[in-house]
Parts: C-alpha cells; sequence; structure tokens
C-alpha cells in the first residue's frame, strides 16, 4: 500500500527491519515529502538565506552608499530583532490558525519584502527598517515551525531527520554567497534582492501548498493547550510553566547563547575577514562556500550520533572543532589556502551541530507538549544573542581594525559554551498525563 503524508509515524513499540548502521528507514518512507519541504524551508528563511547573503553585500552595499563597515555589521542585529518577536508570535498563530495557513502567508509575505529592499536609499536606518520587515515576514519559515513538523513526524531517527531537515541551512550558505556574488558581478546589487526574492514563492510555496500536513495521531490543539493525541490525550513532556522552571532550560539556553552568538560573528564576518587577508570577492567566496558543506557534513553526523550516544557529549566534542577553527582563520595570510578552508570548515561543522543538538535537547529534555513556546523561547534568547553579537563584534573590529580579537573571543566562546552541556545530565521519561493534569516526569 503507498504510504502519503496523511498517514501517522509508526509507534515506537513497532519492529521493523534492522540496517546495517542501525537505522530505521520506515519513518523516512512515510515522510520523506516532510523532510524534503522542511529542509526547503529551513534554507530560504531570513535567518537562513538572508544572513549568508549578507556577506557578501557587505562590499557592493558599502561601495553604493559609502556606509562604514560597523554600520553595516550592526544592520544584522535588525534582522535578529525581529525574529525575536517572530519566536514570541508564531507558536501561538500555529496553533491559532494551524501552520500551514501561517506559513504560506509568511512565505508571500517574505518575497514582497525583498522586492522592497531593491529600492533602498542612502539611508542606513531604510536598511535596518527593512530587515527588520524581513524577519517579521519570514515567521512562518522559522526552526520552530520546521523542526515542531519533523518532531511529530519522527521518533527513533529524530536527531538524523532533525539534522537532514537542518542541513537546509547548510544548502543556503554553501549556495547562496556565490549565487549572490554572481549576480552583483553580473548586474547589481538590486539583483540579489530579486533572487532572494524569487526562493520562498519558487521553491517552497508550491510545497507547502502540496505536501505540508501532520500526522493523523496528533492533531492541533486548541490556542489554550498543547498539542494532542488523537483522544484528547496531551503529547508527553513539561509545560511551558514547568519549562521555565528548570534549571537545564536556562543552562541550554545560556550555553547554546554564547555558540550561537560567535557563529553568527564567524558568518557575517567570514568573506570580509577572507578579502581583508588580500583574496578577491570571487575567492572569499568560494572557500567560504566550504562552510555550508562542512555545516551539512556536521550536522548529518552529529545527527546520526545524537540518536545513538549522549547528546550533551556529542555536542561538546562537536562545539569544540570551531574553537580549532578560529586559531586557523587567526593565523592564515591569503596564500595559506588549505589552512582557510580547514578553518572555515571547522567553525562550518560545529554551526552545523549546534542548530540540531538544540531542537533534539529541546524534545528530549522537555518533551513535545509545550515545544512550540518553550523552543520559540529558546530561539528569541539566541536570536538576541545573535542580534548584539554583530554590533559587539563591529566595535571590535572598529577599535582593532582586524578580526584577530573575535577570532579569540569566538574561540573561547565555542569552548566554554559546548563543554558546559555536559552539565544537562541524563534524559529524563515523560508519561502521559490525563487531560487537565500536569505532566510527570522522571529522571
Amino acid at each position: 500500500m503507498r504510504r502519503t503524508a496523511d498517514a501517522s509515524p509508526p509507534a515506537p513499540g513497532t519492529q521493523t527491519a534492522a540496517h546495517p548502521l542501525g537505522i530505521d528507514f520506515t519513518e523516512f518512507r512515510l515522510a520523506w515529502r516532510i523532510a524534503v519541504l522542511a529542509t526547503l524551508g529551513l534554507a530560504i528563511n531570513s535567518n537562513s538565506a538572508m544572513l549568508y547573503a549578507f556577506g557578501a553585500l557587505v562590499v557592493p552595499l558599502q561601495q553604493a552608499f559609502s556606509w562604514e563597515r560597523a554600520e553595516l555589521q550592526t544592520a544584522v542585529s535588525f534582522l535578529f530583532m525581529g525574529s525575536i518577536v517572530s519566536a514570541q508570535v508564531v507558536g501561538w498563530l500555529n496553533l491559532r490558525f494551524g501552520m500551514r495557513r501561517v506559513t504560506v502567508a509568511s512565505l508571500i509575505a517574505l518575497s514582497l519584502s525583498y522586492v522592497a529592499l531593491t529600492r533602498l536609499g542612502p539611508s542606513i536606518v531604510q536598511l535596518y527598517v527593512l530587515l527588520f520587515v524581513v524577519s517579521v515576514s519570514s515567521m512562518g519559515t522559522m526552526h520552530v515551525t520546521w523542526t515542531y513538523l519533523t518532531n511529530l513526524w519522527f521518533e527513533r531517527n529524530r536527531g538524523l531527520a532533525l539534522a537532514l531537515v537542518l542541513s537546509g541551512t547548510g544548502l543556503a550558505a554553501m549556495a547562496v554567497p556565490v549565487a549572490i556574488s554572481a549576480v552583483v558581478t553580473r548586474w547589481n546589487w538590486q539583483a540579489a534582492f530579486w533572487l532572494m526574492a524569487a526562493m520562498p514563492v519558487v521553491l517552497v510555496l508550491p510545497l507547502v501548498l502540496a505536501w505540508m500536513k501532520e500526522p493523523a495521531d496528533k492533531q492541533r490543539a486548541p490556542a489554550t493547550a498543547g498539542p494532542v493525541r488523537t483522544g484528547g490525550t496531551p503529547l508527553p513532556g513539561l509545560t511551558l510553566a514547568q519549562g521555565l522552571r528548570s534549571p537545564r532550560f536556562w543552562l541550554l539556553n545560556l550555553a547554546l547563547s554564547l555558540v550561537v552568538a560567535c557563529i553568527v560573528a564567524m558568518v557575517t564576518s567570514g568573506v570580509p575577514l577572507l578579502r581583508d587577508k588580500g583574496l578577491d570577492a570571487t575567492d572569499a567566496a568560494r572557500i567560504f562556500g566550504g562552510f555550508g558543506l562542512s555545516l551539512i557534513v556536521g550536522r548529518v553526523v552529529a545527527g546520526y550520533l545524537v540518536d545513538r550516544l549522549w547528546a550533551p557529549a556529542v555536542a561538546g566534542v562537536a562545539l569544540s572543532l570551531p574553537a580549532l577553527g578560529c586559531l586557523l582563520l587567526r593565523t592564515a595570510d591569503a596564500s595559506d589556502t588549505a589552512q582557510l578552508v580547514v578553518g572555515v570548515m571547522l567553525v562550518g561543522i560545529g554551526s552545523g551541530a549546534e542548530v540540531d543538538v538544540a531542537a533534539f535537547l529541546m524534545s528530549r529534555y522537555f518533551g513535545l507538549r509545550d515545544y512550540g513556546r518553550l523552543f520559540g523561547i529558546h530561539l528569541s534568547l539566541i536570536t538576541l544573542a545573535s542580534t548584539l553579537a554583530p554590533w559587539l563584534f563591529g566595535l571590535v573590529y572598529r577599535s582593532t581594525g582586524s578580526y584577530d580579537t573575535m577570532l579569540l573571543i569566538c574561540g573561547l566562546l565555542f569552548l566554554g559554551g559546548g563543554l558546559s552541556l555536559l552539565a544537562l545530565g541524563r534524559y529524563p521519561t515523560f508519561t502521559s498525563p490525563h487531560p487537565g493534569t500536569s505532566t510527570k516526569t522522571k529522571t
């Protein structure tokens, strides 16, 4: 019988055929369309596509409007400020109107906001405002939506599924800077925003209309309740209030906020950093393209391992690698191409592991009952760190005239943030509550 996205994931106790790598492909055969859709959806999200495009746009915009480098770096903060607002709103909107409706409206609004960026004028304030609008318009394509949808469809291979889906940001990191540099070189900076405007409505909107569905046994809940199974029993996990009282929740937020702040600093400064070493725009974009490839590799490997090993240990190792990458980038010059490529790729591996680990840890330590709102708060907090990072590191660049100090700070924070996750302890075990009762957990 042909499986479709209307079906439900297999029950946790269902017996399936073994695979040499220990992967149960039943879930993937059932929900491959969901995985493809979520991957592309994350790739065109403003926190992916616009973030990775920005590094390639810094010099063209600087030349077009005579804006200072530090002023342009600050613009990224407004992109993330919009994400902070969006992360708090989108969970409620998804519950109130359904993920599919919110995502369709968001894709159309995102495309229109990119069109508005083609009309930039000489005031950098206009850039700040429009990047905020881009981010708010993109709320339906945020990690909150795609990771929740993936968590609903995947149980046994949740880590690997999240890794594959979240590799959409790696696709953006690999393809967007090269594509943006190419269209700017051939035409102008406005052409870059026209390309960005086409991606949501051409690549993702048709797939959302055709494929975006929730499993049959996990129906959308009323706006005042968490997700429920058929029959009215809430999904296992902590409520919003319980999650906010958990020390683990705040440890996870703090550790990953440090890491994400450094990742954002490296992404937005990557191409300018390489150009400051003497590389031209094409070579700098090509070397930084290795970030996207390594991001995908790091994400898939980390996703495979967290399904089988203790996830905080996997994260501790993966998030230590960018510290070595920062060291290599700090000591290399333009002639050390291999060292630059390895440095960029080590940072990419850690970046790939971070988001996958965050979504996995959130579902394992806090469950799915209030995943959307808890992950939305987590996303807001790491986005706040991302908002401050370009501004703070822009000040560092302005005061030092180089990226060396930034690389030193980021290396130390990568180590500290990754290793602190080891304090999360064992996974809790959740029991599904009866309607109207609190979730019970045991460690």
